[in-house]
């Protein structure tokens, strides 16, 4: 029998989101039934996509949007895409100087055209980056962000695992 695909698509600058997805890709390893694929979003396309059951996406906001990177990934992908996904579990990972909400809801808007199903409120790490030297430099997760991220993944695997989502 063929494994389930849990999709694991990141973009990171400063190491917060790509952090925060090796966490949640540890987390759905714990799950054996399922095979745990984490790539960097500027090499997903629509083929990876399409071969996954589930998918989770961890991207940083910038300037109160999905980072650059990850929107050219929901680009490029869409439409090849489109009416291919319907009902698949997805859930979201944003790392955000502040409060990380309009990422989240662009990604919210982006999966809805593929009828994609929210399985889990957005996991926000807010970083409280506010000077342009603290929003470059590289971020260190803490534990207690990484232990949910970590949570999602495993929560992800398990409910793909049991046919729950």
């Amino acid at each position: 029998m063929t494994k389930r695909r849990l999709l694991i698509v990141w973009h990171s600058r400063t190491g917060a989101s790509e952090a925060l997805a090796r966490a949640a890709a540890k987390g759905a390893a714990r799950e054996s039934a399922i095979e745990t694929v984490r790539l960097p979003a500027a090499t997903v396309g629509p083929d990876e996509l399409l071969a996954a059951q589930g998918f989770i996406f961890a991207a940083p906001e910038n300037l109160a949007t999905l980072s650059g990177e990850m929107k050219a990934f929901f680009d490029r992908s869409y439409y090849p895409a489109l009416d291919r996904l319907a009902g698949r579990p997805y859930a979201a990972i944003i790392s955000a100087g502040s409060d990380g909400a309009g990422a989240a809801r662009q990604i919210a808007r982006i999966v809805a055209g593929w009828r994609l199903k929210s399985v889990a409120e957005p996991l926000i790490v807010n970083t409280n980056a506010q000077t342009p030297e603290e929003i470059l430099a590289l971020k260190h997760v803490p534990p207690g962000p990484l232990a949910r991220a970590s949570d999602l993944g495993q929560t992800m695997a398990a409910g793909l695992a049991m046919g729950v989502f």
